[in-house]
């Protein structure tokens, strides 16, 4: 369904991408979280928008398969946003639908601020758009328990590199699905990911810059583009409670919430998921 391709951009580095059949007018980029993962835990149920939209998933630079070993000072949101902006120019798209998943969403929201011209729309899917306050998950004793096993991954000075970046994401599958059915074809995902520790370290190291706008509200608002908050009612990275109230105090911003749904909201609930970008990206301006 995807043809993969290595794609060398004039900022200097090769994405490694995937890209379905279908109109170079109609693309729709997926940028992925982590970072240090890769796109393909995100390919399906995406792949059944092929042939109606032109479905393209970069691996980011220092993830998966795309450039890696660059200086910590190359792994910067900005970076990324050049990257995703020259590579729309590689394949003829001048505008494109934006979907970013997680560290994604952030992203994908300081693209639209960069250069809101080559946004058709955007969804930003479990991830956030305002703060996150530290007591969102006060009281959950359920998050408490299933976030206990990937915390102490990260608190093993055993594991280094990408065998620590995958040993956390295993540990952290609980947390990541809720429906227990799910879990069994989310670690079969994981096994395929190509992970890497490019972006841990500048991260541990103090130097990688945030990645959320100083003020999204205002720079969303201001690139006006319609906005889809997809989000997994059980999610416990982000409170699924921000997006109703970020689509509160941004216009055209429409909130889906999924009952049922974890973090991997596409995993649990692929059909429910799928009706959503599927109605949005078909949707009228609103």
């Amino acid at each position: 369904m995807y043809q993969e391709r290595a794609v060398r951009l004039p900022t200097g580095v090769t994405l490694f991408t995937a890209v379905s059949p279908g109109p170079a007018a109609r693309t729709l980029l997926v940028i992925h979280g982590g970072p240090d993962w890769d796109h393909t835990y995100l390919r399906e149920p995406l792949s059944g928008l092929g042939g109606e939209y032109r479905v393209v998933l970069p691996d980011l630079r220092g993830c998966g398969r795309s450039t890696t070993g660059l200086a910590d000072a190359a792994y910067t949101p900005d970076a990324v946003v050049a990257d995703l902006l020259a590579l729309l120019d590689r394949l003829d798209a001048f505008r494109a639908a934006i979907l970013g998943f997680s560290f994604g969403g952030f992203i994908a929201q300081r693209l639209v601020a960069a250069a809101p011209e080559r946004v058709s729309r955007l969804i930003v899917a479990s991830s956030s758009i305002l703060p996150v306050p530290p007591d969102a998950f006060a009281g959950w004793t359920e998050r408490s328990g299933r976030v206990a096993a990937e915390a102490a991954v990260w608190a093993d000075g055993t594991l280094t590199g990408p065998a620590l970046t995958r040993a956390a994401a295993l540990a952290g599958a609980r947390a990541n699905v809720w429906r227990p059915e799910s879990l069994p074809g989310y670690l079969r995902r994981l096994s395929d990911v190509h992970f890497t520790a490019e972006w841990l370290r500048p991260y541990r190291a103090g130097v990688l810059p945030s990645p959320w706008l100083s003020d999204p509200v205002a720079a969303l608002s201001a690139a006006g583009r319609p906005m889809l908050l997809l989000h997994g009612e059980q999610d416990m990275t982000f409170p699924a409670v921000l997006a109703g109230q970020a689509a509160a105090r941004i216009p055209r911003t429409t909130p889906v919430v999924l009952a049922g749904a974890g973090h991997m909201a596409h995993i649990d609930d692929p059909r429910a998921w799928m009706t959503a970008v599927r109605r949005f990206l078909a949707a009228a301006d609103i």
